[in-house]
């Protein structure tokens, strides 16, 4: 008996369902889907994910020697690394830096080093040289002068002419003498110029290849203190990791993050930033810890956006400042966040699919058997809801869906349309009158004292 009646059962059911299907209902059959007006606390709320990352970090940086203008050496890769997440002790390993790229820059160094010095040992051995041609050329010519002396002392028994004539040979031959003293003091000074520039090179690329020799015993990096390796972000996106280049402008090899002071990082798109205000609280998930659920407060949001990748959407980032800690977070994480963005203590809402607009109008239909569009002020959204403040009543029954013949029902409520449009206008006017304000205080300041502008010239601000 009892398996009958379940055969019967399914029977009814599978014919009621094959009703369904063939003969769906009516328009005005669907358009009698219901809703009802509430009220009560409402809030709109902003989702997004982001990814936690320590506020404040310790850095791993390049090593000092680096940053050495010596060395010639604007960037190296890091060829290992330590993986994410490795706890490390004072001292440990932690990543190591290119040393084929030091080692080439070190050999041509050493090749330049042995060819100048040899130039400086050659300009060393010509400058000897030519100062001691210098030399002689100074002897012969005392050599000379002297020789000249003896004539004049021997001429006093010539004839007046034969003696004059000797005379103006000493005084060549003693000009001479002076003339090659000072070419000898010329020669001096130029040749230790040379010298000394041979040497200003030699030192110079001496101390570069001290420098990279230094460099080269560097490049294996070490931590400075315990703690979890974190890799370092760039802000404009990706990681520094095994092939990335380091720099002394783009000097962080690795963080350790603080996991006291945690923030997660995550952007909204432009449609909802204007939502977006700092202080505004935030309930934070850990998707690894779906059971888990932190507090937090938007902590800084960017005046600028920018492009996502491969989109033409723009983002503005955002800053989530966690309350608190937690043992098991660790950086990177991914998080889900809703943002609180507004909350309204008690007010009416009703389903966005409820409301209908013509033009400038909002409008609902009531479902009380009068046939009308109700004009309604609405306010804040969110995903599925919106706030009502004026032409609607708690618990009051509406259409979901537009009614058969909707189209033609009259409006009702055109005063709320007019307070509305009176409303707009004065705050239309406020603004202006603030801004005529701001105008004024502006001519003020820039204009000096006992000066007035003519009629009708005003200085505007440049916003």
């Amino acid at each position: 008996m009892k398996r009958k009646t379940w055969l019967i059962a399914i029977i009814v059911v599978a014919i009621l369902l094959l009703a369904f299907f063939v003969f769906p209902l009516s328009k005005s059959e669907t358009s009698d889907i219901t809703t009802t007006v509430k009220k009560g606390p409402f809030e709109v709320l902003v989702y997004s994910s982001g990814q936690l990352e320590s506020e404040n970090s310790d850095n791993i940086l390049i090593p000092e020697k680096m940053k050495d203008r010596q060395t010639q050496i604007s960037s190296l890769t890091i060829t290992d690394m330590v993986d994410e997440g490795t706890y490390v002790d004072s001292g440990d390993y932690v990543a190591t830096l290119d040393h084929q790229a030091v080692q080439e820059q070190l050999k041509n160094a050493l090749d330049e080093l042995e060819k100048i010095q040899s130039e400086y040992d050659d300009s060393k051995i010509d400058s000897n040289l030519t100062l001691s041609n210098q030399r002689d050329l100074i002897i012969n010519a005392r050599l000379d002068m002297e020789e000249r002396k003896i004539a004049v002392d021997e001429s006093i028994y010539e004839s007046p002419s034969e003696q004059k004539k000797v005379r103006m040979d000493y005084d060549k031959a003693e000009r001479k003498l002076e003339q090659t003293k000072q070419a000898y003091t010329l020669k001096t000074q130029q040749e230790i110029n040379k010298v000394n520039r041979k040497f200003i090179n030699y030192k110079q690329i001496k101390e570069r290849v001290n420098a990279l020799e230094e460099l080269m015993g560097a490049l294996i990096v070490y931590s400075p203190r315990a703690g979890i390796v974190s890799y370092y972000s760039y802000p404009w996106g990706g990681a520094v990791k095994t092939g990335s280049r380091v720099s002394q402008w783009s000097p962080i090899i690795a963080t350790f993050p603080n996991m006291d002071n945690l923030v997660t990082k995550t952007f909204i798109n432009e449609i909802d930033i204007a939502l977006i205000k700092k202080g505004q609280k935030v309930k934070i998930g850990i998707d690894a810890f779906p059971d888990k659920e932190l507090s937090g407060v938007v902590d800084a949001v960017a005046n600028m956006g920018q492009l996502m990748p491969k989109s033409d959407a723009k983002v503005f980032e955002v800053k989530i400042k966690v309350i608190g800690s937690d043992p098991d977070l660790k950086p990177a994480m991914t998080t889900s966040n809703t943002i609180q963005a507004n909350y309204l203590e008690d007010v009416l809402y009703i389903p966005i699919e409820a409301v209908f607009k013509n033009d400038s109008l909002s409008y609902v239909y009531p479902l009380d058997g009068k046939n009308r569009k109700q004009i309604i002020e609405t306010g804040e959204a969110n995903e599925n809801f919106i706030v009502v403040y004026q032409g609607l009543e708690a618990n009051q029954k509406l259409h979901l869906l537009e009614p058969e013949g909707g189209t033609e029902y009259p409006l009702a409520g055109l005063d709320i349309y007019q307070a509305m449009k009176e409303k707009e206008a004065e705050k239309k006017a406020k603004e202006a009158e603030e801004r005529a304000k701001k105008e004024k205080e502006l001519e003020n300041q820039k204009m000096p004292e006992g000066i007035k502008l003519p009629p009708g010239v005003v200085i505007s601000s440049a916003s």
